[in-house]
């Protein structure tokens, strides 16, 4: 952790993040393990997803919150899956997005939150970190590693498929 403190200015920063240190750690390991199934590359995951919590520490409010701890899951979840997609790359085999992430339960409500639930996890996650968390696409970008013309198509992509899926389940538009 003192790795990531030397990166910090202020004091007010660098005890915030280690109290998001302390309280996530764990989870977000748990998180990147599942997704990664290795040890080695979960902490590889986990240490991208401080980093980029680092760069975007501005953005978090309290430690203690369900925004807070999905912005943190959802940064870990996306880091393991970027780790899985370098190696697909150099393999050359294809990445299929509906197959990785952590499986979320159904909220039962029959509404958007089910909707949410059954799309796949790249686009649940940046619906969520866009219109829940209100980050907007450049620093969405920032923080997944992507263009920000990028991003906006990912947006757009998991809006068509959350449209997609709210017809499928006869939801009134």
């Amino acid at each position: 952790m003192l790795i990531y403190l030397q990166m910090i200015e202020s004091e007010e920063d660098k005890s915030k993040f280690e109290a998001i240190y302390n309280q996530y750690r764990f989870l977000m390991f748990s998180v990147a393990n599942r997704i990664l199934k290795n040890e080695f590359d979960a902490e590889d995951a986990v240490h991208q997803a401080f980093v980029s919590i680092i760069d975007n520490l501005n953005k978090v409010g309290k430690v203690d919150c369900p925004e807070t701890k999905s912005y943190v899951v959802i940064i870990a979840e996306n880091k393991a899956i970027d780790i899985i997609r370098s190696r697909k790359h150099l393999s050359g085999e294809e990445l299929n997005d509906a197959t990785h992430g952590i499986d979320i339960p159904l909220p039962g409500d029959n509404g958007l939150a089910d909707a949410m639930a059954k799309l796949p996890a790249r686009y649940r996650e940046v619906l969520l970190l866009r219109f829940d968390n209100g980050y907007n696409t450049k620093e969405l970008a920032k923080m997944l590693g992507m263009t920000q013309g990028s991003v906006q198509k990912l947006i757009w992509r998991a809006k068509d498929a959350l449209k997609k899926q709210l017809e499928k389940d006869g939801e009134v538009l």
